[in-house]
């Protein structure tokens, strides 16, 4: 079939339309058209390959929502008018422990992600989001239970809500907690939300002084500047869990030495350069621990999307149409967007 696309010719090239081709739908696959695509920092950082390893042409786009408009004959769990979401992954190998466990993103083999990942549909490699229409197959096609008027502020639950939702809901977060959520951009504004929802007690930290009363308003119990150092101390060693969405390289021991004994601080932001070595007696002689987390698989992330239905809770959105999309990069990388900016995939 052939699709409208958004996307790139080469990393210092701006990204302008293209016509691609999508592949028939097969026995159990499901075919959408794209409501709206939300826009991820990774989105940038592909499409400008400033990871390295790009395929292109590159379409990107992995916070997918939209309608179903075929489905093949195996297919059962999707009906043709349903809304659903594509998040990060299309496809894993299927038999790892990982896969069987149902935590397709540690695929021991590689999962397939949405764009620039390995296919044997033309042209080689996945192509995105920033599309009309999508074919996937129905292991990694959710449902969406929100309301349609909530629909594109739903497309970034696909990566940053899920993102957020699997390491508080690994490490038990609840009633009784005290949770840090630190950066309050794309990623923190739904940890926080989330991690509110659970039921914890909420502290945001942030760097500026000017997101003190967004952050509350998003949920937080409590906000913290972290370049203030009294706050700071203030808080040490009275945190259960801390999660990181910082993506830039920082000082860790800063949020470390906040854990109680035995809490933990989890890290979902790669930064371009490692962060500086943390402090091993901050760990030693409390017990606590650094570790990280990546998406979540795909029932976790439907357990999410249902969660937050539950909850009311969607992303904080700013709609482009797609032919602002460079100007959209360019926006993010001064961090001027609250929280996460959504294709209208109307304009394409």
């Amino acid at each position: 079939m052939n699709t409208k696309a958004f996307g790139a010719h080469a990393g210092d090239k701006p990204l302008e339309a293209m016509d691609i081709t999508r592949r028939d739908v097969g026995p159990h696959d499901v075919a959408i058209d794209i409501a709206f695509c939300g826009v991820c920092h990774s989105d940038l950082h592909t499409v400008r390959s400033e990871w390295g390893g790009t395929k292109y042409p590159c379409v990107p786009g992995h916070e997918i929502v939209g309608h179903v408009t075929a489905v093949g004959s195996d297919v059962t769990k999707f009906k043709v008018g349903e809304t659903v979401g594509v998040g990060c992954m299309v496809d894993s190998c299927q038999h790892c422990a990982s896969c069987a466990d149902g935590l397709e993103q540690y695929c021991e083999n590689g999962f397939v992600g949405t764009y620039n990942g390995r296919t044997s549909d033309a042209p080689g490699h996945t192509l995105g989001g920033y599309s009309s229409h999508i074919v996937v197959d129905d292991k990694f096609v959710l449902k969406i239970n929100h309301p349609e008027d909530q629909l594109a502020a739903v497309a970034p639950l696909l990566c940053a809500g899920i993102t957020t939702y699997s390491p508080l809901s690994h490490w038990k977060v609840g009633p009784g907690q005290k949770v840090g959520v630190v950066g309050i951009g794309g990623l923190g504004h739904m940890g926080v939300k989330i991690a509110h929802a659970m039921g914890a007690h909420v502290v945001a930290f942030t760097t500026s002084e000017n997101k003190r009363q967004d952050a509350l308003d998003l949920g937080a119990d409590e906000v913290v500047v972290s370049r203030n150092g009294d706050e700071m101390k203030a808080q040490r060693g009275s945190f259960d869990f801390i999660l990181n969405t910082v993506a830039a390289s920082h000082n860790l021991d800063a949020f470390t030495s906040l854990l109680k004994r035995d809490g933990t601080m989890v890290l979902v932001g790669v930064p371009e350069h490692p962060h500086p070595s943390p402090n091993i007696g901050n760990l030693i002689f409390g017990r606590r621990s650094i570790a990280g987390s990546l998406i979540g698989g795909i029932a976790e992330t439907q357990e999410m999307l249902d969660f937050c239905a539950k909850h009311n809770i969607v992303a904080n959105i700013e709609m482009i149409d797609i032919q602002d999309i460079d100007n959209a990069y360019d926006r993010m990388v001064k961090n001027d967007v609250k929280y996460r900016f959504v294709i209208d995939s109307k304009s394409l």
